[in-house]
């Protein structure tokens, strides 16, 4: 299980929220502790003439007084020393924001992969509970690793939603087995099945940014004809729209917001001038890279100052025996994969500003989760630009001469 460092600890913060709920029994006098929640019992009307009948007021579920706005957003596939509060090289403004108004934490645990980390992430169980051991393109029968949720093991969007939430989804969804993902279902582990009234997003690990296959609820979105189309932006804008009707048609209730971007998982799509931003910063290399990180973390105070620098791998080489073309072809690609980040943590930006033009910041509970599990590997030790290949087994179909051009 690998460690994992974020903004604050997820389930530690909304478990008092789902509590609170349930303590709120007396004011409403409803009972919260089953979902759903029946209606308050009501005496028969039983007058002669309808016109002496009154009409009992209206039932609806309504969250606690005060209760707080909900977002988690969640990037995928980014290691510990990658971003600048955490004295890595990418900058990531709207992080490193949150983190000095709040609350850092960096002794988090994941379960070191995409499917089972988000599963236990918005159910609150163990993975294997959740019948999600591993992804779910390689689940397998065995208990705990069907790649199934199980009915009973819901999560907890569902739990906010019967509590008088609104919920939404945008980005991606991991959680849907393989077989379910067509126009015939079952549906029952898609977002808008899993406690979300609304889903904006792509159903698996990954998808091409700018030219993602996307769903808006259960139905496929049709390509939209712009140039400069970026998926992150897209869902971000997808985002900020639903919010902004949210609170224009229901002020009263709080929203949750699952926001996860498929940024940094391959594959590394980032608008130019974002990945331009990064020219010649990793030239030096990924054990210079190291070093300084190891540094800045000390005089941060991330990690205890008698910490000492892991080895090297051997799988690793050293930096200074590659070739030239090694050398661009690498940093070219650490360019791409810090320029992606950033541009989706301005995004994130665009969205904590949405909810500020609101009114409602101060009252949102904000989770900022910097990694689901480790940095994208899905290129092997020499990256890839056809991640297919790769997949299939097939290993020197790229050289670095080819992938240079």
């Amino acid at each position: 299980m690998k460690t994992k460092r974020l903004i604050t600890s997820c389930l530690a913060l909304i478990g008092p929220i789902i509590a609170s709920l349930a303590t709120t029994v007396s004011a409403q006098e409803l009972d919260r502790t089953v979902l759903p929640i029946d209606p308050p019992y009501r005496e028969p009307i039983t007058v002669f003439d309808a016109r002496d009948a009154e009409k009992p007021p209206r039932f609806e579920v309504t969250p606690p007084e005060g209760a707080p706005n909900v977002v988690i957003v969640l990037i995928d596939d980014i290691g510990f020393g990658a971003v600048s509060s955490f004295g890595g090289g990418i900058q990531t403004p709207t992080f490193d924001r949150l983190a000095n108004e709040g609350l850092r934490f960096n002794h988090f645990h994941t379960t070191a992969l995409c499917s089972p980390t988000r599963a236990a992430l918005l159910s609150g169980r163990n993975h294997h509970q959740v019948n999600v051991g591993s992804v779910m393109e390689i689940a397998t029968g065995f208990p705990g690793n069907q790649g199934e949720r199980t009915p009973r093991a819901q999560y907890f969007a569902e739990t906010l939603r019967l509590n008088g939430y609104s919920t939404a989804a945008f980005g991606k969804w991991h959680e849907t087995p393989t077989w379910e993902v067509s126009v015939s279902g079952p549906y029952d582990r898609w977002p808008t099945n899993s406690g979300f009234d609304k889903f904006y997003g792509f159903i698996g690990g990954e998808t091409n940014q700018w030219d993602p296959v996307i769903f808006d609820g259960v139905t496929k979105v049709q390509k939209k004809d712009d140039p400069d189309y970026h998926f992150t932006t897209d869902m971000t804008n997808e985002a900020i729209a639903w919010m902004k009707f949210q609170q224009a048609m229901t002020p009263d209730k709080p929203f949750f917001v699952y926001f996860a971007p498929g940024a940094v998982h391959a594959p590394h799509h980032a608008p130019k001038a974002f990945i331009e931003k990064y020219k010649g910063k990793f030239d030096g290399g990924w054990m210079k890279y190291r070093e300084e990180v190891f540094a800045r973390q000390k005089a941060m105070g991330i990690i205890p100052q008698n910490t000492k620098l892991a080895p090297m791998p051997d799988s690793i080489e050293d930096w200074e025996t590659l070739s030239d073309n090694e050398k661009a072809l690498y940093a070219l690609q650490m360019e791409a994969f810090a320029g992606f980040m950033e541009h989706t943590d301005v995004e994130i930006g665009r969205l904590v500003s949405a909810i500020d033009d609101l009114g409602v910041l101060d009252n949102t509970l904000f989770i900022y989760i910097m990694g689901d599990n480790g940095s994208s590997g899905e290129g092997g030790l020499t990256g890839t630009y056809n991640e297919l290949v790769h997949l299939n087994g097939i290993f020197d179909a790229e050289t670095t001469e080819s992938m240079l051009e």
